[in-house]
C-alpha cells in the first residue's frame, strides 16, 4: 500500500498537476524499450544464451532492422493522439507507444546518420551516446528546466527575448560543431555551459576542426590533437560507460570470447 500511494502522489502531485504525465510516459517508454532492445541484442550475440530470438529476417534474407518497428509504432501513436480521438486511457497508451517508438528508433542512431549497418562497431557507439542525450533532455524538461523566458510586455523585453534566443542557438550549435554534445545538450537549458563549450577548445575530428583548424590554424589542430588523445581518463570513462550501457565493440568481444578461451 505504501509503494501504491507513493505512486499515486507522485502521479498527481508531482505530474498531473503540473501538466508532465505525457512528456513523463515518453520517457518511461523510451528508457524501458530502449533497455530491452539493447539487453536483447546482447543476448542475441552471446553464445551463453543460444535460446534468445534472432534478428527478424524476410523470406528473401531482408534484415528488418528494429528501428522500423520503432519508426512504424512512432507513426501509429503519433497519427492516434494527433486525430483527436484519443481519449483516456488511450492517449496515456499513445504517449508511451510513442517514446517506445523512439528507443527502437535512437537505439540504431548510428544507422541512420551513417546509412549503414555499424552497430556494434566504434561509430555504432554513437547511438548510445545519442539515447543518453535524448533522455537527459527530456528528463530536464520533465523537472520544469527551462531554456530561456519569452516575454512580450514591450519592444525592449521581446528584443531582449529574440536576442537571448539567438545567442543560446548560436552558442550550442558551436558547441555541437565542435562536437562538445553534453556542453551543447545541456547548455540549452544552462546557458553558461553552452558559452564555455562554444569558448572551449573543438575536438580534432569535429566539424569546426576541419573548417577553423588544421592548415589553417596548425597550432591549434596540434592542440586539439594532444587534449583529446584516445587515451585520455575523460575518454576511457566515456568508454566504460558505453560498455555498461550498450556492450563492447565488436572487435573487443570477439577479443573477450577468445580470451575466455
Amino acid at each position: 500500500m505504501t509503494a501504491a500511494s507513493f505512486i499515486s502522489d507522485f502521479w498527481d502531485d508531482q505530474l498531473v498537476a503540473h501538466d508532465r504525465q505525457w512528456l513523463f510516459l515518453v520517457l518511461l517508454g523510451l528508457l524501458i524499450s530502449f533497455g530491452f532492445i539493447r539487453l536483447s541484442t546482447r543476448l542475441m550475440r552471446s553464445p551463453r544464451v543460444p535460446w534468445w530470438p534472432g534478428s527478424v529476417v524476410s523470406d528473401g534474407g531482408v534484415h528488418v532492422h528494429h528501428l522500423v518497428f520503432g519508426i512504424v509504432l512512432m507513426i501509429l501513436a503519433g497519427t492516434i493522439s494527433f486525430a483527436g480521438f484519443a481519449v483516456s486511457p488511450i492517449y496515456e497508451l499513445c504517449a508511451f507507444a510513442f517514446g517506445a517508438g523512439i528507443g527502437l528508433t535512437i537505439d540504431e542512431f548510428a544507422l541512420w546518420l551513417y546509412l549503414d549497418d555499424v552497430y556494434w562497431s566504434e561509430r555504432g557507439r554513437s547511438s548510445v551516446d545519442a539515447a543518453v542525450l535524448a533522455a537527459s533532455f527530456m528528463g530536464l524538461v520533465l523537472v520544469g528546466v527551462r531554456p530561456f523566458d519569452l516575454s512580450d510586455e514591450s519592444v525592449a523585453a521581446v528584443i531582449g527575448s529574440v536576442a537571448t534566443v539567438s545567442l543560446t542557438l548560436v552558442t550550442v550549435a558551436i558547441c555541437f560543431l565542435k562536437e562538445r554534445l553534453w556542453h551543447g545538450a545541456v547548455g540549452f537549458f544552462l546557458f553558461p555551459l553552452a558559452i564555455y563549450g562554444a569558448w572551449r577548445l573543438g575536438k580534432p575530428g569535429s566539424p569546426w576542426a576541419r573548417r577553423f583548424y588544421g592548415d589553417r590554424d596548425p597550432d591549434k589542430q596540434v592542440k586539439s590533437e594532444r587534449r583529446f588523445h584516445a587515451g585520455r581518463r575523460t575518454e576511457r570513462i566515456k568508454e566504460r560507460l558505453r560498455d555498461a550501457i550498450g556492450g563492447s565493440t565488436e572487435e573487443e568481444y570477439l577479443a573477450k570470447i577468445e580470451r575466455r578461451g
